[in-house]
């Protein structure tokens, strides 16, 4: 079974380990992590909101999922803007 890295770590060097490609997969691997932590916080979230107790049909619950989910997104965004702007203008503080 595979970890999700591959078995090429260091490529055709011979054995050898790529400090580059292993940083790449290790950053792939956290994008992936985060994105699903979003993805589950966001469904909790929005499907507390906006179903209140489970029946037959959802009525309008669908159309309050997605705005629900729209929002949640616009404001992640927002923030991680934010953040990433913030960063860049310490690290030139530096």
């Amino acid at each position: 079974m595979e970890s999700g890295f591959g078995s090429d770590f260091g490529g055709s060097g011979g054995g050898k380990l790529d400090p580059g490609l292993i940083m790449e997969q290790v950053k792939v691997q956290i994008a992936v992590a985060n994105a699903q932590e979003l993805l589950q916080r966001m469904t909790d979230k929005c499907f507390r909101k906006c179903i209140g107790k489970p029946g037959g049909s959802l009525d309008n619950s669908e159309q309050c999922i997605a705005m629900c989910m729209d929002r949640y997104m616009d404001a992640w965004n927002t923030v991680s803007r934010a953040y990433n702007s913030r960063l860049q203008r310490e690290r030139a503080n530096m």
